[in-house]
Formats: structure tokens, sequence, C-alpha cells
């Protein structure tokens, strides 16, 4: 039995559905590694079909078509080069399973599947696999591996079972998403954990790339069994990393490897919203976007995440001003798009106006102006964005934020318009925190300028929608530093209003702002789809009835 092995971990950003495509990704990645001198090439979780594949998983053609694709993966291995650890989807006795499989040889020389399914949050693997049996390790040129998948080692049995199997060292396949602050929970929280109890070194490959609301952030790394850190990968990118293995007295053990620096906040959270905007753009053909440039931080940051993602030449900034629109506002968009080097467009939204204030007029008569006209001002805006993403062609990108969607502070069919939302799951504050750390820094991953890419202008004067004279958001809402941290309680940690209260908030504000998350569900549940940063976003994680008389208080 050899005393050395050498693994490549490919951190890979995978299409969901694109069986072909990630299969030929798989085989170049191959390649490389058998220029490397690597005896074995592992890939993350599901990576032949992609993660998570919701219900497309149950198309049978789909699970053919899959199967067909792991054998010519599988006859690849009879030529010079490493074997593979490929997650893909398997069926026994008519039961579907999330699963791995070994190619070496020229075949299939042995599957393992998942045995703990998640079901909580943004998960719910349980309505399309049936959960393995407690797996044992698959021997490897004479090692005992155990591959534990994901979910898997959250749970001490699993990597116990397979260590009392006489599992040497575990390998785990992971398809986990970005969350704020889930780097240290992976590596201290569990594996680290997991590697301690069994004395076993654990390689954890993770996936990389956005898929719809999900985003996943790699980071993969190795852990040896006193829970030392040996490899560190990057986040954000793809990369195929060899890790050099030697059997000692003890066992098997990493040898150190690169340890990369990882995006700290707010970095990681800037990243995560541009990498999913880059990738659902991408896979879903559009030429680029345009956007509503008001003058106002959502849609500064919303345009300089989109340059950072797409480049300057794919991204259409259009300022809609109406007659409440400031010349500060009309100064600072500009700025705004300038600095950013995209294209810019002034497109005066007074003549729509016009005509809908007549029109309505004998309807209207004997009413005085009030949220209707405001409202009426943000769906020209948003008619006017989409009749240029219609025919032009770029996704019309939505700019609103975490804390005006929790309260219904936004307008449906008007300024909720559009294909995509990089900030639904950000905090005013959040917000207002990425938008000074990328004037001051830039991701490795960005496409967009150095420098400032925010007037500070922007990032000091009252944010306003500005759909009345002298309107700021704090005449109807509480200061974002008050409300930000009672929409956290409310929503990420399912506080009550009493609760909330003993921690020092005002008891009617709490009445009011509870009352104004629950009416505005509907108005979520017609928003665009956006990326999930946090522990709770709305849509895969928060799924709340539309209609319901529950409150706290």
């Amino acid at each position: 039995m050899p005393d050395t092995l050498k693994i490549t971990l490919a951190q890979m950003n995978h299409a969901v559905g694109d069986l072909a495509g990630n299969a030929a990704a798989m085989l170049t990645a191959r390649a490389s590694a058998a220029n490397a001198g690597a005896d074995l090439i592992v890939f993350p979780e599901l990576n032949l079909i992609g993660y998570p594949p919701e219900d497309l998983i149950l198309k049978p053609a789909l699970i053919e078509r899959a199967a067909a694709e792991l054998e010519t993966l599988a006859q690849a291995t009879a030529s010079n080069g490493p074997a593979m650890l490929v997650g893909s989807v398997f069926v026994q006795d008519g039961a579907l399973h999330n699963g791995v499989a070994l190619l070496d040889g020229g075949k299939v020389v042995g599957t393992r599947f998942k045995h703990e399914l998640p079901n909580y949050g943004t998960f719910d693997e349980m309505r399309l696999f049936q959960p393995g049996p407690l797996p044992e390790p698959m021997i490897f040129r004479g090692t005992m591996i155990g591959v534990p998948i994901c979910e898997d080692i959250w749970h001490p049995s699993v990597c116990r079972h397979l260590a009392d199997f006489g599992a040497e060292l575990l390998i785990c396949p992971n398809g986990s998403p970005y969350e704020i602050d889930k780097d240290a929970l992976r590596i201290d929280g569990v594996a680290k954990r997991r590697a301690v109890d069994t004395g076993l070194p654990l390689a954890y490959l993770n996936r990389v790339g956005g898929q719809d609301e999900l985003v996943f952030d790699g980071a993969s790394f190795v852990v040896n069994g006193d829970g030392g850190l040996a490899v560190q990968m990057k986040d954000w990118e793809e990369e195929q990393v060899l890790t050099r293995w030697t059997k000692t007295a003890q066992g098997w053990r990493c040898d150190r490897g690169e340890i990369a620096e990882l995006a700290r906040h707010p970095e990681d959270v800037y990243c995560a919203m541009l990498l999913s905007l880059r990738d659902y753009v991408n896979r879903n053909g559009f030429p680029g976007v345009v956007l509503g440039l008001s003058g106002g931080i959502d849609s500064a940051a919303c345009a300089a995440i989109a340059v950072d993602a797409l480049g300057a030449d794919r991204v259409w900034c259009v300022m809609l001003p109406s007659r409440f629109t400031s010349a500060d506002s009309l100064r600072d968009a500009e700025e705004c798009a300038k600095a950013l080097g995209c294209r810019y467009d002034t497109i005066p939204i007074a003549p729509a106006v016009g005509a809908y204030d007549e029109m309505l007029a004998p309807v209207f008569a004997n009413r005085a102006p009030d949220l209707t006209e405001e409202n009426l001002q943000s769906r020209i805006r948003g008619t006017t964005l989409m009749a240029l993403s219609n025919k032009f062609g770029p996704m019309l990108m939505t700019t609103g934020n975490k804390s005006e969607m929790s309260v219904g502070y936004a307008t449906i069919y008007g300024d909720m318009a559009g294909g995509y939302n990089p900030l639904k799951d950000a905090y005013k504050e959040t917000v207002f925190a990425v938008s000074r750390w990328r004037n001051g820094a830039k991701p490795r991953i960005a496409l967009g300028p150095e420098g400032v890419v925010i007037p500070e202008n922007i990032l000091i004067k009252p944010p306003s929608a500005e759909l009345r004279d002298d309107q700021k958001d704090a005449d109807s809402l509480p200061p974002y530093e008050v409300l930000d941290p009672m929409l956290r309680g409310l929503v990420e940690q399912e506080k009550s209003v009493d609760q909330l209260e003993r921690e020092g908030f005002d008891r009617e504000e709490l009445v009011r702002i509870e009352r104004l998350l629950h009416l505005a569900e509907y108005k979520r549940r017609q928003a665009p789809p956006g990326v999930k940063l946090g522990s709770r976003n709305f849509g895969r994680d928060r799924r709340y009835p539309i209609t319901q008389a529950f409150r706290t208080a």
C-alpha cells in the first residue's frame, strides 16, 4: 500500500442541468490534475447535475442522462490520470439518492449515498431524495476513505461510524451556500470537531458560484486529525489545488499547503452579491443589465455591484427625474455613473405623470393627492425601464433593500419591477457598510474600476424616495439604526414584541413595525429573486402565509 497520496480538490462553478457542460469541465479538470501527478480528483456535491437541482431532479430524462454521462466519465479513467470522485444522482430500488461515485480503471468501482438529508432553511432534500444507509469507507488503492456528503458531517454519528469501520481519512463533498459568518462555523464549529473526534484528517470541498437565490463561496479546506488547518482554498472563485498526503505512524496527514486569506466582512457580502448577479445574468443569457439610478444609496450600490460583476460596458444606468427630484440627486447619479464608467441616460417622467394626471382627473375629482400619486411615479419609472429592457435586451435590476421590503416601503409593479435584486437580503445598514467598503477597496473578482465609485454625498445625505416635496425615509420609518436591529429581532430571530421591548425597543413602534412586516408579505411573494446573505431570507428561508391573523402583541 502507498504511504503517500496526491489528491486534487476541484472547487468548481457548475451549472444546474448542464450535464454535458459539467462533465466536460470535469474532464478538463482531470487532465490538469493528471499533469500535476494526482492520484485522485474530487468534485463537489452533485457536481454532474448541479446543486441544488430542486424539482428538476424528478425528471426521468435527467436521471437517465446523468447515468450516461457518469458512464462516459468512468470510461475516461481507463486512460492515464487520476481516479475521480463524482457527485451525482443515483437510483436504487426505485429510490432517488444524492450520492458519489468513485471512478477508476474505466469503471464505477463504488458508490455511497448521503445519509443525513437537510430539511430546514433553504434545504428541502427530504422531498427529493431518500436517505442512504450509514456509509462505510471506500477502498482506494489500499486506503480506506470515508466520504460523508455535506450534511453528513454536521451529525457526529456519520463520521464516527466511518471511523469505526476503518476509515483512514475523510473527504467531504459539499454544496454549502454562503451565509454571513459561515466560514468559522464550517471550520471551527463542525470540521475540526469531526476531525478531532475521530482522529482523522478531513478534506472539505465546496462548490462556488451563484444559483438563483443562493450563492456558494467555495472556501474549501483541509484539517488534520489534530484539528490543525493544513490547506485553505480561495473563496468566491474556481480553484484546483493539489493536496499531498503522507501516512505516518499516527495515520494519514495532509501536508501543509497554501492558506488563502478569506474575505472579511463586509467584503464577503459584497462578493456574494457580485457573484450571484454575474452568474444569474450570464447563465440566463442576458447581454447586460439596466437599472434606475436615482442618486440614492441603494441604486448606487447596485450599479457598483453590476459593473464589478459584468464590466462597465454591460451596465446601463438611467436617471428618471420628476419635479420632486433634487439637484443633488441629479448630480450624484451622474457622478456615480461617470466614476463607474457605464452608460448613463436621463429620461424625465414629467410627460407620463402629466398624462396620468389628465387621464385620471375625472375619477380622482375631489380627492386630494396622496400615496396613489407617489406610487404612480414609481410605476411609471418601472414601466419605462421595462420598455428599455424589452427593446434592447438587458435585464432590469431591482434595487430595494431588505429593510424596505420588510415593511412594504416599496411599490409593487414600480420599483419592485425587475429580474433580480442583489440587495434583497441586505438591510439598509448593510448597504451603507458595503458601499463605504467598496470606495476603499476592490474585490479580486471584480471587473470595475479602482477607487471611489459611490460619491460621498450619496453616503451622507438622508435617504429619500423623492416622491413628494421634502420627503425623507425617516418621515414614516424609524431611523435605520433602530429599524434594522428591530427587524433582525422580528425576522431572523423570530422574537416577540414583548421580548424586544425588554431589550429596550419602543413598544408602540414594535407593534407598528410587526404589523407592517406581516402586511407586506403579499408584496414579497411577487418580488424578483435575490441572493441570500443572512440566516433567514425572505422566500427560501422564511415562508409565511400571506393571509394570517397572528400577532405577538
